[in-house]
């Protein structure tokens, strides 16, 4: 069992431990099988590492899970190592590889310590550097804190379209991350409508005031558009099959929904917002419902 501290005093060991008496066993046998899945092997040590349990334990987790899913392991006694066994049969939907990429992405992005991870070995996983646009703390908090009481908030915002910062009274609802910057969407009272705001370009924020949700009341966010895409119809037909299998296509289309709110983040993205004398190799990918979408699209940014 791990009890070292570390150079600033912390007790790894301690922990651990805690973590341990936190996670039942059908966290242990999950842990058993995203480590055969993705690292290949795993032995008790393991267990006892991450869980902080007992040798004992970690063989009763083993053979429970050789009971449950006996196909999936099988004991290699010159390695003294279990191993992924070719019947591999995955019992948890945790272990999948959306799950086990998610991982890779929070362990290059630096979101998730180690200690919470069940990544074992992986491969490097490298992620284009991108700035990382600022954001106060306090003002998070705030932030949150007035969608969970339904409080609107007097706040001073520098918007690009003026030049001097302004004061707004926003009611806030729900958050919204479009890949790069995190938003706010919140009801202005100054212009009576809803809107998304820059959580960094929030200067000041002066006081709070009672209010009531106004979630229910936006309609733009309650409202689910249908997006249709298709390969471009200008690329060749090996090229329109190559972007079928990038989308994991259906009969040449992928069609998923997202709140009318969110589409001009969606069409930016998929640079569906570029003017259509884009090449075809470029572009790729063509909003195959678009004029079903028509009179969204202004309002998306789309002209």
């Amino acid at each position: 069992m791990i009890t070292e501290e570390n150079s600033e005093g912390v007790d790894f060991g301690s922990a651990i431990r805690e973590r341990g008496a936190r996670w039942g066993q059908d966290r242990r046998l999950e842990f058993i099988e995203y480590r055969l899945r993705w690292a290949g092997h795993l032995n008790r040590s393991d267990l006892t590492d991450f869980f902080g349990i007992s040798v004992p334990q970690a063989s009763l987790d083993l053979a429970e899970y050789t009971r449950r899913a006996p196909g999936n392991l099988t004991y290699d006694r010159s390695t003294r190592t279990y191993v992924l066994a070719g019947g591999f049969n995955p019992l948890f939907k945790g272990t999948n590889h959306e799950s086990y990429l998610n991982d890779l992405l929070r362990q290059a992005y630096a979101i998730e310590s180690i200690e919470e991870s069940f990544l074992g070995w992986h491969p490097v996983v490298a992620v284009p550097p991108t700035p990382w646009r600022h954001l106060d703390g306090q003002t998070v908090g705030t932030i949150v804190e007035a969608i969970r009481s339904n409080r609107a908030l007097r706040l001073v915002y520098q918007s690009l379209s003026r030049l001097t910062p302004f004061s707004r009274k926003l009611t806030p609802h729900s958050l919204v991350y479009d890949g790069q910057r995190w938003h706010v969407r919140a009801y202005c009272h100054t212009r009576q409508d809803f809107r998304d705001f820059l959580i960094s370009r929030i200067l000041e924020i002066e006081g709070t005031e009672s209010d009531h949700s106004r979630a229910s009341e936006d309609s733009e966010w309650n409202n689910l558009v249908s997006v249709v895409l298709s390969p471009h119809p200008a690329l060749p037909e090996p090229q329109r099959r190559a972007i079928e299998l990038d989308y994991g296509m259906v009969g040449g289309i992928c069609k998923f929904q997202c709140r009318e709110a969110l589409l001009f983040y969606v069409l930016r993205q998929l640079r569906l917002d570029q003017p259509e004398t884009t090449p075809p190799e470029a572009q790729q990918i063509v909003l195959a419902n678009r004029s079903e979408l028509e009179p969204l699209l202004p309002k998306a940014g789309i002209r």
